[in-house]
């Protein structure tokens, strides 16, 4: 089944024998003539799929998304700036508790001063008071503003996404894409929020902390600070291979999400086939890929929360010795020591938080590292030359050796020519992966020839910017994409801004009415996901509804009524008539009887154009037309026979 986006590898087209070209009277055809060389060509896009990265790669990438996350927070600085301000306070805040108790030990305990009692309570009430209001007011500011750049970021992403060549969708799942669009942008927030704050104040206090130890004991912070400094290059160490491991699993739960997606859409199918167990197995894999790639990360996070206790419980052990040894030889009083062990949390906590936070700002990077790779994909329509804009396009289209590949080296068109006048109907016809769709998709702007010319009215469509281009197109696929909305919204999706009165008459022109009207809820029904609440020609009907709406220039009708009874197909085809009147219209036909009025028709096969003409014209030279015709009308007349009858049919039969 051909389909405008959809790639067609070459081994899986039919092996034919290219036919040589009926030559038609001078009257039949209307194109250009012409063999172009075949040239390897194609658009290649996607998404770095999984590649482990070396330490050394990541530093790299590292470096390139840190300017791109300062872009993103840049907005804020006045929001940072002001935390920052208020998280100092916090951590000033902080110190009261730890600076309190050596006068009270020293001075209250062991001198028995009750005065100085109710100052140190005064002022450590104070403090912790202004302390949780800060924290209250950083962790409710960060977070909202944290959700907002998340939200912003997200509908940069799929704004972008939406901008992407067809050839981005042809080699990347929608399900992966829309996984990377809501999840990997959520480290967003672990770099605003409160986390990072947490972590940026934790090294202020301990810088604070280490001036006011160094003054209590030099001997005993210097033996802590040694110990600490060894287990933070550990640390980095530990980060530096885990960062990769974060990367592999954001991209392996892309590709398990993909996988869900495509099999929630494709019920039906898996149903229909009993293949539940099947597609339970499958998903079960991915799951379980899933879940070891969380057991490592979970085993590296593990590995340093035993290191940080370690490195605790080693801390505190060698400073209880050194605590009592200065003691006893009246180096330090117990105030002081007391003092310097809760100061001493103040310096270990950085190193507590460099296994949480650190790991979820890790976590954060790599995720805004395949975020910020997505939206360095490359729009289609932003090349140099593109700055013509044509209103209204009269519809002259030519084709003068156009050859395409989707894959460099293995050509999908050969030499392709022909001529469309405006307002003329072009058919295309031949077997399923001979390139008809392809044809389309170039006449649509999704893909650019590898060499040859494509005009519209004289001008190379390579050259005409798209928005401008597209806004003139409409395109009735054979497969209809409807969103889960009302029956009137996806009519009004090609013109939003129409008129009751506009959109209403496209619906009684494709006769949407006669059956939108007996629902309940009439034209505000739900469809449902891609229109599954609806038959296949309901939904076929809304699709050309939805292009009479638009008012095309350009009309591209792949099979459009391939999903409809002969009633139906009779009444829309008179509706399909008046649109097609004064437009140049593309028919992508497998029921040949539906194309018989057509201007010219154009028979493809293997890339190339074997045969043009007008029905009539094709029907007499007995080619490969011909042999479609003839074969097609004997299927359809032995439809209801019995095995063994009707195998042979007389030509006089046919309807020519």
């Amino acid at each position: 089944m051909d389909s405008l986006n959809t790639q067609k590898p070459a081994g899986e087209r039919r092996n034919l024998r290219p036919l040589p070209t009926a030559s038609c009277k001078s009257a039949c055809s209307d194109g250009i003539e012409g063999d172009g060389p075949v040239e390897p060509a194609g658009f290649s896009s996607g998404l770095s799929a999984g590649k482990d990265r070396n330490p050394a790669q990541s530093r790299q990438k590292l470096t390139k998304v840190i300017p791109e996350v300062w872009k993103l927070v840049s907005p804020l600085r006045g929001l940072l700036a002001g935390s920052f301000g208020l998280m100092i306070v916090n951590r000033v805040c902080g110190f009261a508790m730890p600076v309190a108790s050596r006068f009270l030990i020293n001075d209250v305990m062991y001198r028995r001063d009750l005065g100085k009692l109710p100052l140190i309570l005064g002022g450590v009430l104070t403090a912790t008071c202004i302390q949780g209001l800060t924290t209250f007011v950083l962790n409710q500011q960060l977070a909202i503003a944290g959700q907002r750049v998340i939200a912003d970021l997200r509908m940069k992403v799929q704004s972008h996404v939406g901008r992407l060549p067809i050839a981005f969708s042809d080699s990347n799942r929608a399900g992966a894409v829309a996984a990377r669009i809501m999840n990997d942008v959520e480290g967003v927030r672990n770099l605003i929020g409160a986390g990072f704050l947490d972590f940026a104040g934790g090294i202020l206090a301990a810088i604070v902390a280490l001036a006011i130890l160094l003054e209590i004991s030099p001997l005993m912070t210097i033996v802590a600070l040694i110990i600490l400094t060894a287990f933070g290059w550990f640390l980095k160490a530990v980060f530096g291979v885990t960062r990769p491991l974060f990367r592999k699993r954001s991209e392996i739960s892309a590709e398990v999400t993909g996988r869900l997606t495509e099999s929630l859409g494709g019920v039906r199918v898996v149903k229909g086939y009993h293949a539940e167990a099947s597609e339970a197995n499958v998903f079960a894999g991915g799951a379980r890929r899933l879940l070891d790639s969380f057991i490592v990360s979970i085993t590296a996070q593990s590995y340093m929360s035993l290191g940080s206790t370690v490195v605790i419980g080693l801390v505190g052990s060698l400073l209880m010795y050194l605590g009592a040894r200065e003691i006893n030889m009246n180096h330090l009083d117990v105030g002081s020591y007391v003092e310097f062990n809760m100061l001493l949390a103040f310096m270990i906590a950085p190193v507590a938080l460099l296994v949480s936070v650190g790991t979820q700002l890790t976590e954060a990077m790599a995720g805004l590292d395949r975020t910020f790779e997505l939206l360095n994909e490359s729009e289609e329509g932003t090349e140099a030359e593109r700055t013509n804009f044509i209103r209204p396009i009269r519809g002259d289209v030519i084709f003068k050796d156009v050859t395409f590949a989707y894959v460099p080296g293995t050509p999908v068109l050969h030499g392709i020519s022909f001529h469309a006048r405006a307002g003329s109907v072009t058919a295309l016809v031949g077997s399923s992966g001979s390139g008809k769709s392809t044809i389309m998709s170039l006449v649509c702007g999704f893909h650019r020839a590898a060499s040859g010319l494509i005009l519209v009215d004289g001008i190379d469509v390579s050259t005409i910017h798209l928005n401008c281009y597209r806004e003139q197109l409409g395109v009735v696929l054979q497969e209809t994409f409807l969103f889960d909305g009302s029956i009137r919204d996806n009519v009004l999706f090609s013109r939003p801004e129409a008129t009751e009165e506009q959109w209403r008459e496209a619906c009684r022109v494709a006769r949407v009415d006669e059956f939108a009207e007996r629902l309940p809820k009439g034209f505000k029904t739900i469809v449902g996901e891609r229109g599954v609440k609806l038959s296949g020609g309901q939904r076929q009907r809304i699709s050309i509804a939805r292009a009479i709406l638009a008012d095309p220039r350009l009309l591209i009708l792949d099979e459009a009524t391939s999903s409809l009874d002969s009633d139906s197909e009779t009444l829309i085809q008179s509706g399909l008539n008046s649109l097609m009147q004064d437009r140049t219209t593309f028919v992508i036909a497998h029921r040949l009887s539906t194309i018989r009025r057509a201007n010219q028709i154009l028979v493809i096969e293997q890339g190339r154009v074997v045969e043009r003409g007008s029905h009539a014209c094709l029907y007499e030279s007995r080619g490969r037309y011909y042999e479609l015709y003839t074969r097609q009308y004997e299927l359809d007349r032995n439809l209801f026979l019995a095995p063994g009858e009707g195998d042979t049919i007389s030509p006089v039969e046919l309807p020519a």
